[in-house]
């Protein structure tokens, strides 16, 4: 992975090597501005010629990939540096969930006499909930913070478009597209048809069939299709309210059934989840979201090029490059060759900076603990990198991470092989100041699928 360079008056130059950057460090020519994504500062440098980089970018739900680019002009493109970019749109749902119902509780409690309002809220154009606005704010966050540690000239974006209904039905066309994708159907037909007129779990054909939920009506389950399944009179008796997996784990039963059809535990279970419906929720946030992030993207001022997700998908088989997301975005748009492409991706995760909320609560709602006022203790704070040395005690070692204060002055830290707890204040030096993001390195993957050294 490619060191960021800036100049003396902290201007973005020309990325280079890790030898590079190891010597430049040695020789007092340079100091660390950055550690995540490492940078480095040159002292005796001003100006300097800089090449045309393009940023490769390819969203999605839950991690949009990142690829820094150099293009030549015969169509070959060299990989620089490759992140992967973890949202967190899921827990700002369920932290807006869980305040509305907070809100509603407290106006039904204090506030009976107070008529319900609901219409006296606007929105503005172009509005979007905040858990799809947080994607595209993290995105152009970073788009805009790697512009300042490196020349970028160009972006271009994967703009893919996900047919909702094309994934519930690969065989729908034409006027089909109005009709839905039960015409001339009930339900029971449906099902019947899309499960091959035998029982979903054990296989047994020629016998009555039932209905029957997935996820049981008693545990949240809905009457939509996609929770819906064909079983016989045993299978459906026995499972009952049980989860999925447990009653395929459990019943011995459904075990005899499985062995006399010559099926197994195991695969037959594989085939109901694989033919169960799955959730639309990632590819509705990225239809949602793509063109959103496309005109923020424009408003950068840089030229944006934006391309389908089968060339993606076609450049990437065309040079046997193993999927990733940040290997997505280094394969985005028309160009002949990837090269070295095999490099160490920074796995970047929105941790968020902190809440205002001081009390921790029950899933009922009760008080279970509360948080201290002040958010540094011995100068840390949470969020921030450290690195510790502990020479005595139960956890002796050096441990470099995410850190997380306590009031004792005892810290944990989260490293790559997991959370070390009771790290005293006094081992531990700051390397870097939180900014709401966790880091850690994750190994290339060569061509044989085995991964290559990661470079600290």
């Amino acid at each position: 992975m490619a060191v960021f360079v800036l100049n003396k008056h902290r201007q973005p130059l020309m990325p280079c090597s890790e030898k590079r950057a190891r010597l430049l460090l040695e020789r007092g020519r340079a100091v660390v501005h950055k550690r995540y994504p490492f940078t480095l500062r040159l002292k005796d440098r001003v100006g300097g010629d800089t090449q045309a980089l393009r940023l490769g970018i390819d969203p999605g739900s839950k991690t949009t990939g990142l690829a820094l680019m150099r293009d030549t002009a015969d169509g070959q493109r060299h990989v620089l540096c490759l992140f992967d970019l973890n949202h967190r749109g899921f827990q700002i749902k369920k932290a807006l969930a869980q305040r509305a119902a907070f809100r509603r509780r407290r106006r039904s409690a204090n506030l009976r006499y107070r008529a319900p309002r609901f219409n006296n809220r606007t929105r503005p154009q172009g509005w979007l909930a905040p858990s799809l606005q947080h994607r595209v704010d993290t995105v152009m966050a970073w788009v805009r913070r790697l512009s300042t540690l490196a020349p970028i000239t160009a972006l271009s974006q994967e703009l893919v478009c996900f047919d909702t209904q094309k994934l519930k039905n690969p065989e729908l066309s034409s006027v089909e597209y109005q009709q839905g994708a039960l015409l001339g159907y009930e339900v029971r037909e449906y099902l019947l048809e899309k499960w091959g007129r035998e029982c979903a779990y054990c296989g047994t054909g020629d016998t009555p069939l039932e209905v029957e939920h997935v996820v049981p009506r008693s545990r949240g389950g809905s009457n939509r299709v996609s929770n819906l399944v064909i079983a016989c009179h045993d299978c459906n008796s026995a499972k009952s309210s049980q989860p999925l997996t447990d009653f395929f784990a459990t019943d011995k039963g459904l075990r005899k059934r499985l062995k006399v059809n010559g099926h197994t535990a195991d695969t037959r279970l594989d085939r109901v989840q694989r033919q169960l419906k799955q959730p639309l929720r990632d590819a509705s946030a990225v239809n949602v979201t793509r063109w959103v992030l496309f005109n923020a993207l424009k408003a950068t001022g840089l030229p944006v090029s934006v391309s389908s997700g089968g060339r993606t998908k076609y450049n990437r088989l065309r040079l046997g490059i193993p999927k990733t997301h940040a290997l997505d975005a280094a394969c985005v748009g028309a160009f002949d060759t990837l090269h070295d492409w095999q490099v160490t991706t920074l796995t970047i995760k929105a941790m968020g900076r902190g809440s205002y909320q001081r009390t921790r609560l029950t899933k009922h709602g009760f008080p279970r603990g509360y948080l201290m006022r002040q958010k540094q203790v011995h100068g840390f704070q949470t969020g921030d990198m450290v690195k510790a040395i502990v020479p005595t005690g139960k956890t002796v070692g050096s441990y470099t991470g995410r850190v997380a204060v306590r009031k004792t002055g005892r810290f944990n830290i989260q490293t790559e092989q997991g959370a070390v707890q009771g790290i005293s204040h006094k081992y531990c030096t700051v390397i870097q100041r939180g900014d709401g993001y966790g880091y850690h390195l994750t190994p290339s993957i060569n061509l044989t699928g085995g991964a290559g050294q990661a470079v600290a």
